[in-house]
């Protein structure tokens, strides 16, 4: 008869989700899409999702309403986690910057908003144009 293996008591319990309640919500808005990543103050990212992912498709994924969306499932996502105070940093031309943040604010979510910030980069003087073209 085999012997029977007897557990040595280290039960593997589930694991602890980190918590904390400040983090940063990044939006990179384009033209052609928006996506929203939420990370923690150091910048490990927590959730995040794009308009890209919810199913819209084409010019669609440039409104307002798809980049409304796409907040407000990040920030779903990251409610999970405890998480209640956001920094905003907005990056790219995109028109969906004043509905990310309203989206945030309301909507089943309620973040308290404690900054906005505009992350784009500006060239400063940039690549040399293209010679003129002599015709």
């Amino acid at each position: 008869m085999p012997k029977q293996r007897q557990s040595k008591g280290k039960g593997r319990g589930k694991s602890k989700r980190p918590s904390f309640t400040d983090g940063i919500v990044h939006v990179r808005a384009t033209f052609n899409n928006t996506i929203v990543t939420i990370t923690d103050k150091q910048g490990n990212t927590v959730s995040s999702c794009s308009a890209g992912e919810l199913g819209y498709k084409g010019a669609r994924k440039s409104t307002p309403l798809a980049g409304q969306k796409a907040a407000v499932e990040a920030a779903m996502k990251a409610k999970v986690y405890g998480l209640r105070d956001v920094d905003v940093r907005f990056s790219g031309p995109g028109a969906c910057r004043e509905y990310v943040v309203k989206a945030l604010q309301g909507q089943g979510v309620e973040f308290n908003v404690r900054s906005l910030s505009d992350v784009t980069p500006i060239p400063h003087n940039g690549c040399r144009p293209p010679k003129k073209r002599r015709v």
